[in-house]
């Protein structure tokens, strides 16, 4: 029973995660970690799926082997995030709300900042 709640909880995980790219206030990498210990724990056909086949592999295996993020992706990520608030910046009238959004873009930049990048000498091994 346990082993079928990981698999469910590691699927809404996914799900989450993938809608966490477009929305910007739902966080993506957190509900990645989880489904990948989700599917660790109870399937290994989805756990190497999640790590090999799907979007998202290349930077859960480099968070697992270097506790970084690949060359390039901070900077996209960076890149994406300040679009996507912007956008909601724009949309929003209410001051506090705005307020709220630039708080929160405050935050996630700096947590984005202090993350590693995996060098070149370092990735190919």
């Amino acid at each position: 029973m346990q082993r079928y709640i990981l698999i469910v909880l590691g699927w809404l995980a996914v799900v989450l995660a993938t809608l966490g790219v477009v929305l910007p206030l739902l966080p993506t990498t957190p509900f990645l970690l989880l489904a990948a210990w989700c599917f660790a724990r109870s399937s290994p056909r989805f756990h190497y799926w999640l790590l090999h086949r799907s979007v998202f592999g290349r930077y859960l295996r480099h968070w697992q082997q270097h506790r970084a993020m690949p060359p390039g992706a901070k900077g996209r990520a960076i890149l994406f995030i300040l679009i996507t608030f912007a956008f909601s910046l724009w949309m929003v009238k209410l001051l506090w709300v705005r307020l709220l959004l630039l708080a929160i873009l405050c935050a996630l930049l700096v947590f984005m900042i202090r993350i590693p990048v995996v060098d070149e000498g370092q990735e190919k091994r």
